[in-house]
């Protein structure tokens, strides 16, 4: 994990640097770059980030957003995949999606990097589920495994190709195996 910069720098500070790419994280005062996405990790993300809109967008159940930096209990990080309740997208005043968001996702799917912390990782899921997420999944593509996370539970594991992932209860409709999310691997 490389930090860039030594001195500590308040969050508001922070969200006024320029964004980059890939992007940086605000976490215990310190500046924090994700790694570049790879092959995998791109795939997985552009396939399910569609999988789930398909489900629950059309009603206005919920939306995901791919690389959304969320801003709250004084981190600023960009998870992989943030998914908002309709009624929790935040909106400006022409009803339009906000360029600002201060609040926790309801679910937040990270998608593990070869040369990324899976502690640090975790410990942004973490971080969501005490201010208000309903899920975390953490995809490891490597070891075709997803940890599902859940507040104040026990951690899962899924890395059988017929088990069916849990998903937050809005999204109760969205049907995905392990198998499944691992086949667009080979495609």
């Amino acid at each position: 994990m490389v930090q860039l910069r030594s001195k500590k720098m308040t969050l508001e500070q922070f969200l006024q640097l320029p964004e980059t790419k890939p992007a940086n994280e605000y976490i215990n005062s310190k500046i924090i770059p994700k790694p570049m996405p790879q092959w995998k990790h791109s795939t997985i993300q552009g396939e399910l980030v569609p999988s789930i809109n398909t489900v629950v967008k059309p009603e206005r159940i919920a939306r995901a957003f791919p690389e959304l930096r969320c801003t709250f209990g004084d981190r600023s990080t960009v998870p992989d995949i943030a998914v908002f309740t309709w009624d929790r997208i935040p909106r400006d005043r022409n009803g339009e999606v906000a360029n600002a968001f201060l609040i926790a996702p309801d679910w937040t799917i990270e998608i593990l990097s070869p040369d990324q912390s899976q502690t640090k990782v975790t410990k942004n899921i973490l971080h969501c589920l005490k201010h208000g997420t309903q899920m975390g999944w953490l995809i490891d593509p490597l070891e075709q495994t997803v940890f599902v996370f859940r507040p104040k539970q026990e951690t899962e594991m899924f890395d059988e190709p017929d088990a069916l992932l849990p998903v937050p209860s809005f999204a109760g409709e969205l049907q995905l195996k392990v198998g499944d999310l691992f086949a667009w691997l080979l495609e």
